[in-house]
């Protein structure tokens, strides 16, 4: 095996990815089936299934109960989660001045305790079949970090909520939490924040791009496969040493 190959091989690893049927986590899906791991994927619209290789199941992320029986079945069937992507999430657009109290419990129920209940069967799960390595990758945003510019969503009523924003950087400090909770059990957990995300099929307005693609250091939005590589990484052995990390891919937007 070449020096790279030992760095990044990720052929025969099981890897579980939450959202899977979204544009991130379709994604996400495609690139491990690339690296030729074992990949399975939750959703709760399996009918938007992409890939014939990949092994879905219909889940609710607020579904604790059946989150832990599906990763059971997922365990006994190929013996091992070896990498748990933790992609769903949801938003909320209406200006908060009308932000009802189900549609915040909403985003928290399934991008805060959703991540939280995952990370629980996990490791539960882990440590009943005696596993000796793991690694967790969540997904955040950069609006865990800073506030969005509203400056920017002129022709765009998709205004991102403050409640994303505080589930988000809730993922992020879980991240931290269970990196050092978790690592006498030789698990890592790691996440990765993305900055906006061009969607080829329902484009955002002209000038919000307009308006972003200023903001932006890199002047334009990403494309979801720029994501990937971090998650990558993050799987395998060239991450060895990674823990507690989170990794904001957003062509520069925090940087200034």
């Amino acid at each position: 095996m070449s020096y790279l190959d030992k760095l990044f091989n990720l052929k025969g690893r099981v890897v579980l990815v939450t959202g899977a049927c979204g544009q991130l986590g379709s994604e996400i899906c495609k690139a491990f089936i690339g690296a030729g791991s074992t990949v399975v994927g939750v959703d709760l619209k399996v009918e938007n299934k992409q890939f014939d290789s990949v092994d879905y199941y219909e889940l609710d992320a607020t579904n604790k109960t059946k989150k832990q029986k599906v990763y059971e079945i997922i365990i006994k069937k190929y013996g091992a989660i070896d990498v748990l992507v933790n992609n769903a999430g949801v938003s909320t657009f209406e200006d908060f001045e009308e932000r009802t109290e189900e549609a915040f419990d909403w985003v928290v129920d399934v991008n805060l305790k959703g991540v939280f209940f995952d990370i629980q069967a996990y490791v539960n799960l882990f440590d009943k079949h005696s596993k000796q390595q793991g690694s967790i990758i969540n997904i955040g945003s950069t609006y865990g970090v800073v506030s969005p510019d509203f400056r920017s969503y002129t022709d765009l009523p998709r205004k991102n909520s403050e409640v994303y924003g505080a589930t988000k950087a809730g993922v992020i400090q879980m991240t931290k939490y269970f990196s050092a909770h978790l690592a006498d059990r030789n698990i890592r957990v790691n996440c990765v924040s993305p900055g906006g995300i061009l969607n080829p099929d329902n484009p955002q307005g002209e000038d919000f791009q307009k308006n972003y693609n200023f903001r932006t250091p890199m002047k334009r939005m990403a494309n979801a496969e720029e994501m990937v590589g971090a998650v990558l990484y993050l799987a395998g052995d060239s991450a060895s040493y990674t823990t507690g990390q989170n990794i904001i891919i957003d062509g520069g937007f925090t940087s200034w």
